[in-house]
């Protein structure tokens, strides 16, 4: 059966909303803009909440690029003006008030603790530095480790805010003390 020119216009009008959509997304992609770099970098994130007694919170957001993971963080509720140790746990379970149940350090690689600068714990993290108020804010990158479910991958593990600094000698745990936050890493 032949096309009428009615059909055929209606059709032609139809797509030019989405081939102006797809010249616009195509634009966005050959510069390079956010807009094309957000939709291709897996993304994470982990709420953390206090354990039984302590009052630390925040958000922990982890975003893929390239062979590192960059690190963004926020956590409110600690002691003023104090380290706090940092890391990422083998497990995404922050059942017991104390958060004992997210087991020891995330270790991948089977390194030795340390910091960023020398063999570490693919969960090792730079110590967060409250404010006076008790606040702290990151940003970092992470090296070893990406986010998905492989042997190296962040998705279901826990992460701890802990009471003391982290002294990155002690091993296997830095000596950071009590578990005074907790939260799962999720992809988001």
């Amino acid at each position: 059966m032949p096309m009428t020119k009615t059909k055929t216009k209606t059709r032609s009008i139809s797509l030019l909303p989405l081939l102006a959509a797809a010249a616009t997304l195509a634009g966005c992609m050959s510069q390079g803009g956010p807009s094309a770099r957000a939709m291709t970098m897996p993304g994470a994130v982990a709420q953390l909440s206090p354990t039984q007694g302590n009052q630390a919170k925040g958000t922990v957001w982890f975003t893929q690029d390239g062979l590192r993971v960059n690190v963004r963080v926020q956590v409110s509720g600690l002691v003023p003006n104090q380290e706090h140790g940092f890391h990422v746990h083998e497990k995404g379970d922050c059942s017991a008030p104390d958060a004992m149940s997210a087991g020891g350090h995330f270790n991948p690689g089977g390194q030795p603790h340390g910091p960023q600068s020398a063999p570490h714990h693919g969960g090792d993290m730079p110590s967060l530095k409250a404010d006076a108020a008790g606040n702290a804010q990151a940003s970092f990158q992470l090296s070893g480790v990406t986010i998905g479910t492989g042997i190296d991958g962040l998705l279901g593990k826990g992460v701890i805010v802990h009471a003391k600094p982290d002294d990155y000698t002690t091993q296997p745990t830095g000596n950071s003390g009590a578990r005074i936050a907790c939260g799962v890493i999720t992809a988001s």
